[in-house]
């Protein structure tokens, strides 16, 4: 029986595309849904992320029961999570975007703007960065090095340093990947990040914490 990947609509993500990536990289079954029932009834859950930490969480919360059904077929039931760009921000324990907003606190830390240490440097962080794995996620079956697009102006530094998988460079280090156990988050977008997108969507599609 196919697996179903239940992709969140909680009005906050790009979700034609990120649905559309997920079936070229072999999805068989994308449920797009706003139904907790669904949620506790997937194999796989994605949360995509666009717009600011405060909205996207609003928006999570005002799906009565989604928060709830998350958290119990992730933690619980052990399904594979994959939260995307403010869907990894939002692992986090608070947002500090347009004052202070409580994440889900899944891994403690907190998604702050990004600091210009230099004037050449420009917020948002857009474009192309590589990827480069830290210690924590080397030899893992998910993450590999490469290059993929990126598009923040807040990051998210993690409590612990053992949930950071894999960082990029711009103007100093930033969180491209956290990981903890069957949840994995990432700042870029696998859905605009071409070839290198694809087979990390298909490894998580394959993957087995």
């Amino acid at each position: 029986m196919a697996e179903v990947v239940a992709l969140v609509d909680y009005g906050a993500g790009n979700l034609q595309s990120v649905r559309n990536a997920l079936l070229a990289a072999g999805a068989e079954g994308v449920h797009v849904t706003a139904d907790p029932s669904a949620v506790r009834a997937a194999d796989r859950i994605v949360l995509p992320g666009v717009g600011s930490f405060r909205a996207c969480m609003e928006g999570l919360q005002a799906i009565p029961g989604m928060v709830e059904a998350m958290a119990e077929r992730v933690h619980v039931g052990g399904a594979p999570f994959l939260g995307i760009c403010v869907g990894m921000q939002l692992l986090a324990t608070r947002g500090l975007e347009h004052g202070e907003t409580p994440g889900l606190g899944w891994i403690a830390g907190e998604v702050g703007l990004i600091e210009r240490t230099d004037p050449a440097i420009k917020v948002p962080h857009m474009g192309w960065n590589d990827v480069a794995l830290t210690p924590r996620s080397q030899g893992s079956d998910l993450l590999e090095p490469g290059e993929a697009y990126f598009l923040h102006s807040y990051h998210f530094t993690p409590e612990n340093g053992r949930d950071i998988a894999a960082m990029t460079d711009h103007g100093g280090g930033l969180i491209a990947a956290v990981a903890r156990d069957n949840v994995v988050g990432v700042q870029f977008h696998p859905e605009k990040s071409q070839s290198y997108g694809l087979e990390f969507l298909a490894r998580f599609l394959e993957w087995k914490p």
